[in-house]
């Protein structure tokens, strides 16, 4: 059994859509490619289900874990930067915020069964590391320029 997703033109599903459907057997997943579109990923309910299962697990556990344990928040916040190295960009305050962020966004987005949120967080703070890593950005975002431009336009008006 491959460990490697295999990648399909999305025609190929069209076209020859048993050949295509039966290489879910040596791989999970099917990236499908798409000329007028986002890619798509192709998988069988049973294993979506059994992903889903192992992320709800590993955030309960986490979550519970935090809650629960003496010093286990210093032990995440010290294993975060093997996970997410950008991390060593941040101040030590925010590096303690992104970790209870984390886990709470984490435990929410298990209840929705949908982790748009924790995805975005971690985007999010990724892009704030990126800041604090580059100084010449830093300055230029952190500097008061005395300067007002006025009110923002709502951004329903802008078309």
């Amino acid at each position: 059994m491959a460990s490697e997703n295999a990648a399909v033109n999305f025609s190929e599903l069209v076209n020859k859509n048993k050949q295509t459907l039966a290489r879910l057997k040596e791989s999970p997943r099917l990236l499908l490619h798409r000329r007028d579109g986002e890619d798509l990923v192709l998988t069988t309910a049973a294993r979506a289900e059994q992903d889903r299962t192992v992320v709800s697990a590993a955030t309960r556990m986490l979550a519970a874990m935090t809650r629960r344990e003496p010093g286990s928040m210093e032990l995440l916040l010290d294993i975060l930067p093997d996970a997410f190295p950008w991390v060593r960009f941040l101040p030590e305050p925010d590096v303690h915020a992104f970790a209870v962020e984390l886990v709470d966004t984490m435990r929410a987005a298990d209840s929705l069964s949908n982790n748009a949120s924790v995805a975005q967080l971690l985007t999010a703070w990724q892009h704030t590391a990126e800041v604090y890593s580059d100084p010449e950005l830093l300055t230029a975002l952190t500097t008061d320029h005395n300067t007002d431009y006025g009110p923002a336009s709502d951004p329903k008006d802008v078309a």
